[in-house]
């Protein structure tokens, strides 16, 4: 949810490229943060079993994550790379292998076994950790924990760390490209008068003494950075959706003084899932239910545990992004942060670098909302008005085995990508049923981009290769230059790379196959030609 960093410059009127430069060099705790090494490329993680117990007054945390893992080769005497980010540390570590040397360095822990394994043995690596996490000055933007307090003073906690990654306070194999495949039982420890919520179904509530243990559990694979506890006053309302797999539980936890707010602004709900699953297919996570949890941050896309901090408002904190007046009929937190549990945590991408498979397509889902609830001139007037906050300051796509991201373009601008691909496309079922199948046969996976690439090619049979290249790739958005004589059009594509195929559809409904050589069309009138603007291109009328 890095977009709320870039929107929030937006709105202000700033620059956003400062926040997204791409570093010239990178290190090699970079590479040891974004590869699958030698160190990991050996092992499946199957189960993540966490407990964990903030401090508020010292800002601090503690607790310990099970790791069960399934060796995947043969292999002798491997070293286990963990990663838990400083300043918080290790206290113990268990295995179920003889441990030969474990070795803090850095954002890292080296575990050398003393053992030859053999492909499919299970075990497990127990690790006990504390410390003060790193502090987020401006969540959910720059990653971290957040320890401050509601209006009534009480304490409210939690963490966000999409970029940073979930090692800033947990002990993981903080790639994204291995999710737990059985999920996670995660526990945590509060004081008496509060409430601890995470991912998934809540199984458990005990006392214990003068503080209270909360135990949810997840059953599905889950994404490292969705892994998030919120503490907080919270109360709970609860109801079901009858969707495609039927029933879904719809869980709602929020700060006790906002309940009625609540309770009106989360009608929004029902209507998206709707939405969704029509374009999508069903919700991803019918197991462990749908959950909304007031944050006191913007929002993020926590997987079973979507984060809702736009103050009961519609909008992007009571702004159109599109500066259209659409973007003030829903709330933007709600339907953009509810997209990502088709795109992102359903779909994952497997490298950082290919972020824009989890942005791209859920922007778009807001535009599929719109047309779902108010139909297709406002959804397209949204899409068409995001196209003023593009920056086109570097490619989409990212540096591979760095944790690096591409530009912010991979939401405004990845949107229209998609929505150019639709006009390619021309057929709406068809572009829906792509939608569905990409969830439907990437169901609970990490991608790629070439995956997800090819799988759109071929199933519109449509060769969009050089379409991919030019919005992923390049900072280029295709000008076409043409020169109108009565009913006769030239035309050309400049700006565009090579052999670009991106045919495109006049006002009328005339096709026009644009090369980078002039050619010429008789059109239906000698009315001035006007390209559809559902296609995100420039267009530069000659005249001689």
């Amino acid at each position: 949810m890095k977009k709320l960093l870039l929107l929030s410059v937006l709105i202000s009127g700033l620059s956003a490229a400062q926040f997204f430069d791409t570093p010239e060099t990178f290190t090699k705790t970079d590479s040891l943060k974004g590869s699958n090494t030698r160190y990991r490329n050996f092992w499946d993680v199957k189960k993540y079993d966490i407990v964990v117990e903030p401090d508020f007054s010292a800002k601090s945390i503690k607790g310990h994550n099970k790791i069960s893992i399934v060796i995947e080769k043969d292999i002798k005497n491997p070293t286990f790379q963990i990663d838990l980010q400083q300043p918080m540390k290790a206290d113990q570590i268990k295995a179920s292998f003889p441990v030969a040397d474990q070795k803090p360095d850095g954002d890292f822990i080296f575990i050398t076994a003393k053992k030859t394994f053999k492909k499919g043995e299970k075990h497990f690596i127990d690790i006990t950790f504390s410390g003060q996490p790193v502090i987020a000055k401006n969540a959910p933007w720059d990653g971290g924990w957040v320890f401050t307090k509601d209006k009534n003073g009480n304490p409210w906690m939690t963490a966000a760390d999409e970029g940073i990654g979930a090692s800033i306070w947990l002990p993981t194999k903080d790639i994204w490209s291995d999710e737990p495949d059985h999920g996670i039982s995660f526990k945590i420890i509060t004081p008496k008068d509060l409430v601890g919520v995470a991912n998934g179904r809540l199984i458990k509530e005990e006392n214990i003494g003068d503080k209270k243990s909360w135990l949810w559990e997840v059953k599905n694979p889950i994404n490292a950075y969705s892994i998030i506890p919120s503490i907080g006053k919270y109360v709970n309302f609860k109801e079901t959706f009858n969707g495609e797999k039927g029933k879904l539980d719809l869980d709602y936890w929020v700060l006790d003084y906002n309940l009625d707010k609540a309770k009106k602004q989360f009608e929004q709900v029902k209507p998206m899932l709707k939405s969704f699953e029509y374009w999508f297919g069903p919700y991803p996570f019918y197991e462990d239910s749908y959950k909304l949890v007031e944050s006191p941050h913007l929002g993020m896309e926590h997987q079973s545990n979507v984060a809702y901090g736009n103050r009961y408002m519609n909008g992007y904190l009571g702004n159109d992004l599109s500066e259209t007046g659409v973007g003030l009929k829903w709330d933007y937190i709600i339907i953009h942060e509810s997209g990502h549990e088709w795109f992102a945590n359903n779909i994952t991408a497997k490298d950082q670098a290919d972020m824009w498979i989890h942005e791209s397509f859920t922007d778009y889902s807001e535009t599929l909302y719109i047309e779902s609830l108010w139909g297709k001139d406002d959804a397209n007037r949204y899409v068409q008005g995001l196209r003023n906050k593009i920056q086109n300051d570097k490619p989409i796509i990212g540096q591979y085995g760095v944790r690096n991201e591409g530009s912010g373009d991979m939401y405004y601008k990845g949107a229209n990508m998609i929505h150019t691909i639709r006009q390619i496309i021309n057929n709406d079922e068809k572009f829906r049923q792509i939608l569905r199948g990409l969830n439907k046969d990437f169901y609970h996976k990490t991608v790629t981009t070439a995956q997800v690439e090819d799988y759109i090619i071929k199933k519109s049979g449509r060769d969009l290769s050089t379409v991919f290249k030019q919005y992923l790739r390049t900072t280029k958005i295709p000008t076409l230059e043409y020169k109108q004589n009565g009913n006769q059009l030239s035309y050309r594509w400049t700006n565009a790379i090579n052999g670009l195929k991106l045919p495109i559809r006049l006002s009328d409904g005339q096709e026009l196959k644009p090369t980078d050589q002039w050619q010429t069309a008789t059109l239906k009138s000698d009315k001035p030609a006007e390209v559809d603007k559902n296609y995100y291109i420039f267009t530069k009328k000659i005249t001689e």
